[in-house]
């Protein structure tokens, strides 16, 4: 299911993937290979991989929105 519009913010998850510390990003880097590198979705997940990019460009977040507005 590809969804269209505006996205719904979710201030949890905002707020957790904002602080998830540099310390735990740069262990998993370096014991887990391939951990944030661009393109491994595809490999690990194709169908995920292909969803998320779709969604990404046919959706439009809040803070996205006020930017435009703002500018």
């Amino acid at each position: 299911m590809v969804t269209f519009g505006i996205r719904r913010p979710r201030p949890l998850s905002s707020l957790r993937a904002r602080t998830t510390g540099r310390v735990k990003r740069s262990i998993k880097r370096a014991v887990v290979p391939g951990y944030g590198r661009p393109g491994t979705g595809w490999v690990r997940d194709p169908r995920r991989a292909a969803h998320n990019a779709v969604h990404r460009r046919t959706t439009i977040g809040v803070g996205d929105l006020l930017r435009r507005l703002l500018k």
